[in-house]
């Protein structure tokens, strides 16, 4: 069968050279295989590469691909980063754990949600607890779930998004949307009904590589919210931790803090009306370790412009053939939005996100 799904970047390749990458710096490697494939017939996994003692007290861990296109980001930035540290001697009793591409079905068929259309910053949850109930995003499910891609029907359904933003501004519905939704498994930003596989993976990786470590420092990479070429470094938790004070003193004005909650806002770009990130999962997961976690996030296009895009996508995979001829445009576009070709803007992601990696390894010594 013949695919026009784009050749590259590809999940394949990224794993490549993250696991090339990761012998020559002689890390420790372990796999964690999907039930999945991807776009090619290609088994899909993550990886976890453990450079230094794997008992070592105290931690750096670097986490990919939560929003399975921004794991391109992602993935380089680990991957050059193991280049560097290949026979540096880390500080005494410290190691980097790399968490490769916890998405990976989402990298590798180049989506930002998983194999369930699920947003895992949204599904760190404890699902046996009653869920967030967004009721004001059901008045507006039916224009994400529109048949077509161009036509009245799509015109009809950007028609009353453009009611809904005159209505409540554009921060105002996506206060609602991103906020994440847990009815309609076809609808953006959906937080899932249970556990899924990354969720679960993730937690079976904090139990092995991480529990037993007493202070622990973690960047979950992601692209997309901000302004454009300007990587901010955020930790983003419901409440305050016991070690958010010493991140603070460590990074200083560069850490913004971001407390989420259903009247939460943030100039950010980054949704403070979800519930279920990734950092508040780790804090619950790893309660008797001094745990600091941290999000790296490069700003790209505007949100109205990526909000347009992901739509596109959402389309795709709900009515169009993601194999098919338009099916490769959008995803083209769609890479785009989140890791842009624009080598100044790559240069830029690259220093920042260095720059921090190394800050936080420093500094891990005296917190």
């Amino acid at each position: 069968m013949s695919s026009f799904f784009p050749p590259a970047p590809s999940f394949g390749a990224q794993r490549a050279r993250f696991l090339a990458a990761a012998h020559a710096a002689g890390a420790t490697l372990h796999r964690y295989p999907h039930p999945l494939p991807g776009p090619f017939g290609e088994a899909l996994c993550t990886d976890v590469a453990v450079l230094g003692d794997a008992n070592a007290s105290r931690l750096l861990v670097a986490l990919s691909g939560t929003h399975g296109i921004e794991g391109y980001y992602g993935s380089d930035s680990q991957t050059a980063w193991l280049g560097e540290l290949a026979g540096r001697e880390l500080p005494a009793d410290t190691a980097i754990v790399m968490v490769h591409l916890i998405n990976p079905w989402g990298t590798a068929w180049q989506r930002r949600v998983n194999e369930d259309n699920l947003d895992l910053n949204r599904n760190y949850l404890d699902f046996n607890r009653p869920l967030p109930n967004n009721t004001a995003y059901d008045d507006i499910h039916a224009i994400y779930t529109c048949t077509q891609l161009a036509g009245p029907l799509r015109q009809e359904a950007d028609d009353r998004l453009d009611a809904r933003i005159a209505e409540l501004g554009w921060q105002g519905v996506m206060a609602i949307v991103e906020a994440g939704q847990y009815r309609h498994a076809d609808g953006l930003f959906f937080g899932g009904q249970r556990a899924s596989w990354s969720n679960q993976t993730l937690h079976t990786i904090a139990d092995t590589h991480l529990a037993q470590a007493k202070v622990v420092m973690t960047f979950d990479l992601h692209t997309g919210a901000g302004e454009y070429g300007h990587p901010m470094l955020l930790t983003i938790v419901q409440a305050a931790y016991p070690a958010l004070p010493a991140a603070q003193r460590l990074f200083g004005p560069w850490l913004y803090t971001l407390i989420t909650g259903q009247d939460q806002h943030s100039e950010t770009g980054v949704a403070a009306t979800a519930t279920g990130y990734t950092s508040q999962a780790l804090l619950d997961a790893l309660p008797e370790v001094r745990l600091m976690p941290l999000v790296i996030e490069c700003g790209t296009y505007p949100g109205a412009q990526i909000h347009q895009v992901l739509r596109d996508d959402h389309w795709l995979h709900l009515h169009g053939d993601p194999l098919g001829a338009t099916g490769a445009g959008i995803k083209r576009a769609l890479l785009e939005q989140f890791y842009p070709a624009d080598p100044e803007w790559r240069a830029v992601a690259a220093l920042r996100t260095w720059q921090i990696f190394e800050r936080g390894l420093a500094g891990l010594a005296s917190v």
